[in-house]
């Protein structure tokens, strides 16, 4: 591009590397969702008026919007040159006039304005308008850009769109810049290591010591369908996080949060995967449905709400933590002892005060961590709490090592006292290291990765069996 033609971007997919009517959605679910379920119900067919009234519902920082480099560097080239550089989109306006004036684009902005949906023909006439036929180049990425850039000098062409070899074929200038998304990315928002956490679903077969093979597969396979509840619901949590996640040294190069994957294909997958996690579900028993159910509604109210209420939030992950057991129980049909429970909960409570005292510990400043209600004068109180979930799982270990149903399945009392020992260094190890900032920001995850930590609790497990008798059942002796 050698002369002064303006050069008008495309700011969905062109110039941004995501959807600012998708980015708005999510951010007024996050706000304010049942005035934005409202608003998508009642302008479904009107998306100028939509796009207006979310706007209205979650205004966005636009700064914090990921940007394509090449179509960036493409505007910093042509400003550099003496060329106006316009943005031209579907998006409400206030947010290309917002986006514009934060990258010195030109000040003339092309967008919805509440009645007209600037997309297609009504674009192209706009710009035919303001600069006439061929009096502009064109950047845009999907079909829909069709008639501008037949209405431009040059099209500019980011990603791969079959219909631009028609305008090829006529001999119109035609440059292409690389773009899409990549199916590597798509597993990364699914967050796979993180499925290691289902394998609380075996605890109940463990204790009740059920290892026979018609109680084994149906709980593998309910691993396998709270593993795509669970990515189902990461990826929703990631469109309501998009705002937070940006802000945190390393949650924005999250797929979503930095643009490598569209909020649209994330929609499609997490729908994807609530289909596959239910319809598994409803093969093993409706027990185990409604646990699916139960813990993808609090999930759910946890990424809208409850994880922003200081204390709630905890006690909510230690919940979701728990009732992974429970889905265990219900998918392999196996009875779970209450104190397993009551045990449990103080457990992942305490670990729950591990992963905040690890955020906090790895902050950069005194300011509350964004999307939670705690900053770093928090971290003694979280210490406080991790400290009772501690002592208060081994006194209920102890009272369950003494009670009738202890005594049945653990005839060797004193061997269960043995395994407290281990398991009390492994929960203050992890606490300790959550308070010096010395594990992953997820302590499950990062509890399957520490080598030292694990034989830890193999040592436990294996004082367990011996004092339930299984090493002399297995081995004869």
């Amino acid at each position: 591009m050698t002369d002064t033609r303006p050069l008008v971007l495309d700011v969905d997919g062109t110039f941004l590397k995501t959807d600012l009517l998708f980015e708005t959605f999510w951010a007024g679910l996050g706000r304010d969702p049942l005035a934005t379920l409202a608003a998508a119900a009642r302008h479904a067919r009107d998306p100028a008026r939509l796009k207006a009234e979310l706007v209205e519902i979650a205004p966005l920082r636009t700064d914090l919007m990921p940007v394509n480099p090449e179509i960036a560097a493409m505007a910093e080239e042509a400003m550099s040159e003496g060329i106006e550089v316009c943005l031209a989109s579907a998006s409400d306006r206030r947010l290309v006039s917002a986006l514009a004036a934060d990258y010195g684009l030109s000040a003339r902005v092309f967008a919805s304005d509440g009645v007209t949906n600037l997309k297609g023909e009504a674009k192209a006439g706009a710009l035919i308008d303001a600069f006439g036929r061929a009096g502009f180049d064109y950047a845009g990425n999907e079909a829909a850009d069709l008639p501008v850039w037949r209405a431009a000098r040059a099209a500019v062409v980011v990603g791969e769109v079959a219909e631009v070899t028609q305008l090829e074929t006529l001999g119109q200038p035609v440059a292409r810049v690389p773009g899409g998304w990549s199916a590597a990315a798509l597993w990364k928002a699914m967050r796979p290591h993180q499925w290691v956490k289902n394998v609380l679903l075996l605890l109940p077969l463990i204790a009740a010591h059920r290892f026979d093979g018609a109680t084994f597969w149906p709980v593998f396979f309910g691993i396998i369908a709270f593993s795509a509840a669970a990515s189902a619901i990461y990826i929703v949590n990631d469109l309501l996080d998009l705002e937070a996640d940006r802000l945190h040294p390393t949650k924005c190069r999250r797929p979503f949060a930095s643009g490598a994957v569209p909020i649209r294909v994330g929609m499609i997958a997490c729908a994807g995967l609530i289909v596959l996690a239910l319809g598994l579900g409803a093969a093993l028993n409706a027990g185990f449905v409604g646990v699916v159910l139960l813990y993808m509604a609090l999930s759910l109210a946890y990424s809208l709400k409850l994880k922003r209420m200081r204390w709630v939030d905890i006690a909510t992950l230690a919940t979701l933590y728990t009732i992974r057991v429970v889905a265990g129980a219900a998918a392999g049909q196996v009875d779970v002892s209450i104190y397993m429970l009551i045990f449990v909960f103080p457990v992942f409570l305490a670990l729950g005060c591990v992963k905040r005292l690890t955020e906090l510990t790895l902050a950069r400043n005194d300011e509350r961590l964004p999307g939670r209600g705690y900053g770093r004068p928090d971290r003694g109180d979280l210490l406080n709490v991790a400290g009772i979930g501690v002592a208060g799982a081994l006194v209920i270990f102890f009272l369950y090592s003494v009670s009738p149903q202890g005594q049945v399945l653990y005839p060797d009392t004193w061997l269960l006292w043995l395994a407290m020992l281990p398991m009390a260094w492994w929960l203050v190890r992890m606490v300790m290291l959550g308070w010096f900032g010395k594990q992953d920001y997820d302590p499950i995850v990062f509890a399957m990765k520490d080598k030292f930590g694990l034989g830890l609790l193999m040592i436990t497990l294996s004082l367990m069996f011996w004092a339930a008798g299984l090493w002399a059942k297995w081995f004869g002796g």
